[in-house]
């Protein structure tokens, strides 16, 4: 693990996964989880991935091992992007594939958006353009009366399906409900104020959409329309209303990436 001391004085953690071949200049992956997520997420994807790309995974600020913003400390999806760009300058990276999940892909569209020289590709797996058009408001109160742990439990179908092996399922609800509920709170509620359908259309890097055809978090019909607006994407529907398809379908989602790089790299 690295850390780095962000701007505004937060401790961002990273990793940097290479396992290429030592003679050659791999390109690099920059790995962006989803809320209540962590760099040990990608488990099943580094593998596949670093024997061909240096891949950097990163801890969204008050994820993992990256600290966890005060009360009265900022909070906002652009200190976010902030924060990525700051560890691809930290690892000397000028541009790079930029992969997120769910909330980590509203970092990378914004990421694709207004820094377009900073992402050579583009990969969105389960994340539409933030979270205004969605129920994820109605969590808070729900989190507040029986606990984060308890309550990813209780909606458990609306992020793995019935494929989902049960000790992935069991490891995942230890991990994402060991999260700080507050910071959660913020952060998910600080998302439900963006909605910047309006803009993919400015991203201009090749570009890979995943999701969940049945997506019962936010509405799929989100992933036609940013198909429609983003010139040239290419998307893919997985046949799951089950939002975790990143680690449900951790091994078809690595294949459908590592196909779209090998023909836009």
């Amino acid at each position: 693990m690295n850390t780095l001391k962000t701007r505004d004085g937060v401790d961002v953690a990273y990793y940097v996964d290479d396992f290429t071949d030592p003679w050659t200049k791999p390109d690099t992956v920059l790995l962006l989880h989803a809320a209540m997520g962590n760099s040990r997420r990608w488990f099943k994807w580094v593998p596949p991935l670093s024997r061909k790309y240096r891949v950097v995974r990163m801890d969204l600020r008050g994820h993992g091992a990256s600290q966890i913003p005060s009360a009265d400390q900022p909070f906002s999806l652009s200190q976010l992007v902030s924060d990525a760009l700051e560890v691809l300058d930290k690892v000397g990276v000028k541009s790079a594939h930029v992969v997120g999940n769910s909330a980590g892909g509203y970092v990378s569209q914004q990421l694709a958006i207004h820094h377009p020289d900073r992402v050579r590709t583009l990969a969105l797996y389960g994340s539409t353009p933030g979270l205004k058009n969605s129920h994820a408001l109605t969590w808070i109160p729900k989190v507040k009366e029986v606990g984060l742990k308890k309550f990813l439990a209780d909606t458990i179908d609306e992020r793995f399906d019935g494929n989902a092996e049960p000790e992935l399922v069991k490891w995942f609800i230890e991990q994402a409900g060991s999260n700080d509920p507050a910071f959660i709170a913020r952060f998910v509620t600080h998302m439900t104020t963006h909605d910047f359908m309006e803009e993919v259309g400015r991203i201009e890097a090749p570009t890979l959409i995943v999701a969940a055809g049945k997506e019962k978090i936010g509405h799929a019909s989100a992933y036609d329309e940013m198909h429609k607006r983003i010139k040239g994407s290419t998307l893919k529907l997985y046949d799951t209303g089950a939002h975790n398809i990143c680690d449900g379908y951790a091994e078809s989602c690595v294949r459908d990436l590592l196909d779209f790089l090998s023909a836009n790299g």
